[in-house]
């Protein structure tokens, strides 16, 4: 049993237990627990305007932290599996039959609400590149794993269907003509590698603390993603809104000035109101963190 503790004050003593079932091969289990870690600091971050936290549930009804405990507890093997297709050079129909799996447990655990769909394909997709680089006995330095993704399995991103043929993301790809999950993994996830790490990094090295690094780094990635999730609850002006949001939020000093957990509280106000919730941007920010972690780890130049 492995017991998680999330120690920021302004949450408080809670304590979660997930019976996380170890790999007995080493880089498997460092892969997972990476994977599994980053989705849990995701769900800790706060405030994080619009999406599910310890404190409150945001913009969803159907939902709460213990909805994404339960979430998070199915997919435990999972990760190890999809890691285990990247050392095996296994197919690209062989990682969605994975992910279709995970996400069918998934549902089950949360009874058909959808938690980590998208972090079943974006994380599934770079745990799988790790598992693919490690078993080559390279380097996890810089940005091998956005390549490893779109080299070895971009083309058949961008010709796979979801599985759900009217998909949120599909919908409001043909309606608003703009790329989705499946573009930006396609390209090796490049808000990632492009936006997310060097903001957590720049926030590490000013000094920031690293729930504080997450939120800056959330506040980046939300100011410049077409977030889909976005778009399909609030159409283009939500889009627009969310995004001059989390820009005035970093223009005006982003977590470096004093008393901006305010400043981002009433963001976090403001898109419940308007029943906006930025999940594609959280996507990101969970994938950022579990790259970060893997590089963290393996001690590999960032």
């Amino acid at each position: 049993m492995i017991q998680i503790q999330y120690s920021q004050s302004e949450v408080g003593a809670h304590r979660f237990t997930i019976p996380f079932l170890l790999s007995d091969d080493k880089n498997r289990q460092i892969i997972s627990r990476a994977a599994l870690n980053a989705l849990y600091q995701e769900l800790c971050a706060y405030p994080k305007p619009g999406l599910v936290s310890l404190i409150d549930s945001g913009s969803h009804n159907d939902m709460d932290a213990w909805t994404f405990m339960r979430s998070l507890s199915a997919l435990r093997s999972y990760f190890r599996e999809i890691a285990l297709a990247g050392m095996s050079e296994a197919s690209f129909d062989e990682m969605r039959r994975l992910g279709f799996e995970a996400e069918s447990r998934m549902l089950k655990a949360t009874k058909n609400v959808n938690t980590h769909r998208g972090a079943i394909f974006t994380l599934g997709l770079l745990a799988a590149a790790a598992g693919y680089v490690i078993g080559m006995g390279q380097s996890l330095a810089g940005h091998v794993l956005s390549r490893i993704v779109r080299e070895r399995w971009g083309n058949d991103i961008l010709g796979s269907a979801p599985l759900e043929s009217l998909s949120h993301g599909r919908l409001v790809a043909s309606q608003y003509g703009v790329p989705g999950a499946r573009q930006e993994a396609g390209a090796g996830f490049p808000h990632v590698f492009k936006v997310g790490l060097p903001t957590l990094r720049e926030s590490l090295l000013k000094g920031a603390d690293l729930h504080t690094a997450i939120i800056q780094s959330f506040f980046s990635l939300m100011a410049v993603l077409p977030d889909n999730n976005l778009l399909y609850r609030g159409g283009k002006q939500g889009l627009m809104y969310a995004q001059a949001a989390a820009q005035t939020f970093l223009d005006e000093g982003g977590v470096y000035r004093k008393n901006w957990q305010e400043h981002a509280c009433t963001i976090h106000d403001e898109f419940v109101a308007r029943h906006l919730s930025p999940g594609g941007s959280a996507d990101l920010l969970a994938a950022t963190l579990f790259v970060h972690q893997l590089q963290k780890t393996f001690k590999y130049p960032q």
